[in-house]
């Protein structure tokens, strides 16, 4: 996983905790009810404090304007994330048009992150279909996706709870979530847990001695617990009856805080970030590095393991594709195994026809088995052969020496990569995936860590499917995979958003 996708999670991340919080049936509310409720919608800011382990990592902010004929939205996100001895800055906005009756009619969203910059923009045509078009230096990328329900946005739902009347402890939601930079849906279900008094810093003052703002007034806020639960991932978000987060946190400890401007924003711009950065300069064995081994500028020198065992502490399990194929979970450690020749026999001959295997046969926005360019380019790396294994080797290593690796500042997509010819892993394992599906073998991608000269770094290969599930690396040029990939999920970007769990928290001993 590249350091472009680690941040995304992480935003994600914060995206859930904000959002992730209505009932399906709210959207059956009238017109007039709706209308009615957002005439209340109050304008005005919200600052919050994002801390990582006790350490302050960012600052979030919210704003709330009502116009004539709509309301305007817009969050903030900055990060700084440490890793080998320097920080990586990340900020992200959007900005969300809504009608009076809280019905999304745009939205415009920009990513800049470690020299990765995209912008997407999108726009309701309709009611029926939302129009998206990624746009990333002179490249741009158009999707349209068909609506059969009013779009729901993650960072939206706080506001159409509270103004949906459904802030009621015990209840239980299902609900299906669209996030238009990962141009995906997902289906989440959500619990309103408890009323709670949270205290909240109103104000600050700077305090020379500790050389920061301190909070000088507080305020008590009413505030609903809101749990959200996807793919076994749960995080825990208490909001105020004006659609606000007041606080929210995540299985690892990341967690958002609503607090006064100065203590959310000043202390985070005038802390050392020289310090922190050092204190990641020397990360020591067996640790994880918050970037893949390509943007960390490790030898990609892979040790071809046949067999590799990890304890692994820190952060619950549940949720996480650990188990399965080459991979043997045993309490809280894990076997990887390095495919035998036996295991790589195909049990057909392309194209596939299983019917069960018609997800990783299809083309996806990012992922465009279907485009002529992709499947023109694919007949030729083949040629006649229909042997799957033959198929799967040939392209590991057409895709390695296609590709150049380097740290992309684009969104990982088959198209863009097969132009541009350079990439991170992530570029490299949506290609062969895209190469994969379009001469009709079946191919997924997987993410996790992946274990380099005594260290671990965020990884994405791919997987194809043999009979089994068997991992092929193109950025190592690997048929199979060695045993040093660890996967923790599969499938595409959106799927990375669970590897925030890990962040600051897991621990991985070698066996």
């Amino acid at each position: 996983m590249t350091r472009r996708g680690w941040a995304i999670a992480l935003l994600g991340a914060w995206a859930l905790s904000l959002g992730w919080l209505v009932k399906r049936e709210y959207f059956r509310s009238t017109g007039a009810k709706l209308a009615e409720a957002a005439l209340s919608v109050p304008p005005g800011a919200q600052f919050y404090r994002l801390d990582l382990g006790g350490q302050q990592i960012g600052f979030a902010s919210s704003t709330i304007d009502t116009l004539t004929d709509s309301i305007r939205v817009e969050d903030v996100l900055v990060l700084d994330v440490p890793a080998l001895g320097r920080l990586h800055r990340t900020t992200a906005r959007s900005t969300a048009i809504l009608s009076r009756t809280l019905r999304l009619r745009r939205v415009d969203a920009s990513f800049d992150g470690d020299g990765v910059r995209f912008d997407a923009h999108g726009e309701v045509l309709e009611d029926s279909v939302l129009r998206i078009t990624l746009v990333s230096g002179s490249d741009s990328q158009m999707a349209r996706v068909r609506l059969l329900r009013p779009i729901v946005l993650p960072s939206l739902l706080p506001l159409r709870l509270a103004f949906g009347g459904e802030l009621k402890p015990g209840n239980t939601y299902a609900v299906r979530l669209f996030d238009p930079l990962l141009l995906a849906e997902r289906d989440v279900r959500v619990r309103v847990a408890t009323e709670s008094t949270l205290v909240v810093a109103d104000s600050a003052d700077y305090d020379s001695t500790a050389m920061a703002w301190i909070p000088v007034r507080f305020d008590t806020v009413r505030a609903f617990r809101i749990e959200q639960e996807m793919n076994g991932l749960t995080l825990a978000a208490w909001i105020d009856a004006q659609g606000h987060a007041v606080r929210a946190e995540s299985p690892v400890g990341f967690t958002m805080e609503r607090s006064a401007f100065e203590i959310a924003y000043e202390n985070f711009r005038r802390r050392d970030t020289a310090r922190v950065a050092r204190a990641s300069a020397s990360p020591p064995t067996g640790a994880i590095i918050a970037a893949t081994a390509i943007s960390a500028g490790t030898t990609l020198a892979p040790e071809a393991l046949r067999e590799l065992r990890v304890r692994l502490g820190g952060v619950a399990l549940r949720g996480y594709d650990l188990a399965g194929g080459r991979q043997t979970l045993a309490g809280d450690t894990l076997v990887v195994q390095r495919e035998t020749p036996t295991r790589l026999q195909p049990r057909y001959l392309l194209p596939a026809r299983d019917t069960t295997l018609a997800p990783y046969l299809a083309p996806e926005p990012l992922v465009q088995s279907n485009d002529p360019r992709i499947a023109a380019q694919a007949r030729q790396i083949v040629g006649r052969e229909r042997n799957a294994r033959k198929v799967a080797e040939l392209l590991t290593h057409w895709v390695h020496g296609y590709v150049k690796k380097e740290a992309a500042i684009t969104v990982p997509s088959a198209v863009q990569v097969l132009e541009k010819r350079v990439g991170d892993c992530n570029e490299h394992a949506v290609l062969y995936v895209a190469l994969a599906r379009a001469i009709g073998l079946p191919a997924r991608s997987a993410a996790g860590v992946v274990y380099l000269g005594g260290r671990f770094y965020y990884h994405a290969w791919a997987e194809v499917y043999l009979g089994d599930w068997v991992a092929v690396d193109p950025t190592f040029d690997q048929f199979p995979a060695d045993a040093a990939h660890l996967r923790f999920t599969v499938g595409g970007l959106a799927r990375h958003v669970e590897l925030t769990r890990l962040i600051g928290k897991l621990t991985l001993e070698v066996q």
